[in-house]
């Protein structure tokens, strides 16, 4: 599966943004699919998931109430919606997914595919 994320930019602290990854291949619907990002200087780290069907999500406790992740199977695409943006938050922020994996979501390493990044930056 390929991805493609979109729908950075640059956004006052307090304000919104919504990402999106459209994913192209076969069995989309199959995959889970998680957010992660990266700040200059700083490792990858977890933002949310969603499972294959949307019924079950995951987020950090950084992001917890002010982040949403969604996903349309049937547009091969998951969201992430991301209110109250702090300083902070920004980062270049990646869509992964993967089929099945033993490792647990929060990990980069359980992903088998990536988007390119899209650039978050949250001024003050």
């Amino acid at each position: 599966v390929q991805l493609q994320a979109s729908g950075g930019g640059l956004v006052q602290a307090g304000g919104s943004l919504k990402l999106s990854c459209a994913a192209s291949g076969r069995a989309f619907s199959s995959y889970r699919m998680g957010w992660f990002r990266q700040a200059p200087g700083k490792e990858r780290e977890f933002v949310a998931a969603i499972s294959w069907n949307g019924g079950s999500t995951t987020y950090a406790d950084s992001v917890k109430g002010r982040f949403s992740i969604s996903r349309d199977n049937a547009k091969n695409v998951v969201y992430l919606q991301m209110n109250s943006l702090k300083p902070e938050d920004t980062a270049v922020y990646y869509c992964a997914a993967v089929w099945m994996s033993t490792v647990p979501i929060q990990h980069p390493s359980g992903y088998d595919f990536w988007g390119q990044g899209t650039l978050v930056t949250v001024s003050s």
